[in-house]
């Protein structure tokens, strides 16, 4: 679910926002970045404290809404 709602979020943004993720799946800090490579974004950071896993990125190319 992390990358459907980062996807989701993402469509709402510009080419050059910045976009904070906070997950509690472990998993998200390879599956988001590989969205993001695959996407055109940028990943700025990546960490982990506690149980939340952080991933900051820049958008890049986002298809443009009706």
């Amino acid at each position: 679910m992390p990358v459907i709602r980062v996807q989701d979020r993402v469509v709402e943004l510009k080419k050059g926002d910045v976009l904070e993720a906070i997950c509690s799946d472990p998993g998200a800090l390879q599956d988001i970045p590989a969205w993001c490579r695959i996407n055109g974004h940028e990943v700025i950071e990546t960490h982990s404290a506690d149980n939340d896993h952080v991933i900051v990125l820049r958008v890049g190319y986002t298809e443009e809404k009706d």
